[in-house]
């Protein structure tokens, strides 16, 4: 072996070394962020419950962990007064997925076109503005009296919730686009379209997908707010009805059912992103 070669493979142990001590590293922190956090909700719940216990606080109006999940099992097994748990989780989730859906849909076309028109940007400004400043409770009295108690009434208002904030994070996109990548594109004789499809969405797509995650969780703010002013069905509407009859547990117990939804679906929005980013370097 030449003294090249053995320098060259020196070299090449050298480098797998240092990454596999980086990776090392990695896991480590993984581990640790883990343990973090399972150590801080064992903390929390294990004092809320022992307070609860010795009557430092009062669980007629706080609950505590041991009621919260009784109640839970209780809706599992015997059914909410509303029906089965399971249907007013369905229930909810679809208005949520189809709220979600059509305000990502309306808002990231209605972003990129104002985006790329600067009159008609300047035209729907102020009216846009005029329409996010209205309170969503008001928005969710009026869908409720004006489509029922039906579904239609949370979709509505949750497409209002989501359709504000994916437009914002689409429209900021198109603007923050590379404008030297344009410019190139118009000289090798790219269309608007072209330059459009080419350039500026996929430029737009990390301002679009960051503005998912965030979004989804308005949408189901959006659909249990909805359920709450007026519903047959739904996790709001037994929130509301945990709430009538003074039932801290049911309230918390509704509560750690969305927390649950929300978390898978962020969970998938994140596997979306990931596939969708290939190409963007990951962050350590």
């Amino acid at each position: 072996m030449t003294q090249a070669q053995a320098s060259q493979s020196a070299a090449t142990m050298d480098i797998a070394a240092v990454e596999a001590e980086a990776q090392r590293k990695i896991r480590a922190r993984k581990q640790l962020v883990i343990g973090l956090r399972i150590a801080i909700l064992v903390i929390v719940l294990g004092g809320w419950e022992v307070c609860a216990r010795i009557g430092w606080i009062d669980p007629f109006f706080f609950s505590q962990p041991s009621l919260i999940v009784a109640q839970i099992y209780d809706w599992m097994v015997e059914g909410t007064s509303q029906g089965p748990l399971w249907t007013q989780v369905l229930v909810t989730l679809e208005e949520t997925v189809l709220g979600f859906l059509i305000g990502s849909v309306a808002g990231v076309i209605a972003g990129i076109v104002l985006g790329r028109n600067k009159l008609l940007s300047d035209v729907f400004s102020l009216y846009i503005q005029i329409a996010n400043s209205i309170p969503r409770v008001v928005l969710g009295s009026i869908f409720v009296i004006a489509f029922g108690l039906g579904m239609a009434s949370k979709v509505a208002l949750a497409v209002v919730m989501v359709f504000f904030v994916v437009f914002a994070n689409a429209f900021q996109g198109v603007r923050e686009a590379d404008r030297y990548m344009i410019a190139n594109a118009q000289i090798l004789g790219a269309s608007r379209r072209q330059v459009t499809m080419a350039v500026v969405i996929p430029s737009a797509l990390s301002w679009i997908l960051a503005s998912l995650h965030v979004s989804f969780g308005f949408a189901l703010v959006g659909a249990v707010v909805g359920e709450f002013l007026g519903s047959k069905q739904g996790i709001g509407l037994l929130i509301s009805t945990a709430q009538g009859a003074f039932n801290a547990s049911g309230v918390f117990a509704a509560m750690i059912v969305l927390a649950v939804v929300a978390l898978a679906a962020d969970w998938l929005l994140h596997a979306l992103e990931r596939r969708l980013l290939k190409w963007r370097p990951q962050a350590f």
